[in-house]
């Protein structure tokens, strides 16, 4: 175990308030008051705590206290699964497309996509923001694919759809990493289970994870465990 990036003493005392901890390079939340939640976003709710348009927000769905953001975003048409916290570490990790976090959805599309059509999906796509990673995609339907990204751009899976030549007509997410559930009703919500959570920041450890937490001179996470949670970054399915 490192506390603040040194190796632990035994008997060492924590503050949870100030220390950042972490066992196996996998940071741990220590505060007392750290709430996670998985909600199920219906469609035509944003996914922001405040709509200057008056439109339902997603943050509405949970309890008021305590106060939490969510964790990137999903498009007001977009469904699916969303992650809430007041957890600053894992918001600021499951926002960095370099820590590479799948996020799983089903697309009902415009036509059936050809296998050209997938193969470009799964090679990366060229948007007026650069080319995509190369996309996991599989076939559900004749005109529903599964598709997994991790890098979260602006609405991306349907930006990748419609280069393609197939305009998504339904989009819902369905996975966040190892966080799945599918009898989670739309606009339902619960705290992660058991070692959800601890899984849900495994997932943030791959090698690209590693290298820029470990890197010299690098901030880390630890700004954001004080920070305490701001909502995710831009990204949208």
């Amino acid at each position: 175990m490192r506390v603040n990036g040194a190796v632990a003493a035994p008997g060492q005392r924590v503050d949870p308030r100030a220390d950042a901890v972490a066992v196996d390079g996998v940071p741990v939340p220590v505060a007392p008051d750290l709430v996670h939640y998985l909600v199920n976003k219906p469609k035509g709710v944003v996914s922001t705590a405040s709509d200057p348009e008056g439109r339902a927000t997603i943050v509405a769905l949970v309890p008021r206290e305590p106060r939490v953001c969510p964790v990137g975003r999903l498009d007001y048409g977009t469904e699916g699964l969303i992650v809430l916290t007041n957890d600053g570490v894992l918001a600021h990790l499951l926002t960095r497309p370099s820590h590479g976090v799948d996020k799983e959805a089903l697309a009902e599309v415009a036509g059936e996509p050809s296998p050209g059509a997938l193969r470009a999906l799964r090679e990366g796509i060229e948007l007026d923001d650069g080319r995509t990673a190369p996309a996991r995609v599989g076939r559900v339907g004749p005109c529903v694919l599964r598709i997994v990204v991790h890098e979260g751009r602006n609405r991306q899976v349907r930006r990748m759809l419609e280069a393609v030549g197939h305009p998504v007509r339904r989009l819902v997410r369905t996975r966040i990493g190892p966080l799945a559930d599918a009898a989670l009703g739309p606009g339902h919500w619960r705290r992660l289970r058991g070692g959800e959570g601890r899984a849900l920041y495994e997932a943030t450890s791959g090698p690209m994870a590693r290298v820029r937490r470990g890197a010299p001179g690098g901030a880390g996470p630890e700004g954001a465990a004080r920070g305490g949670a701001r909502g995710g970054g831009p990204g949208r399915h």
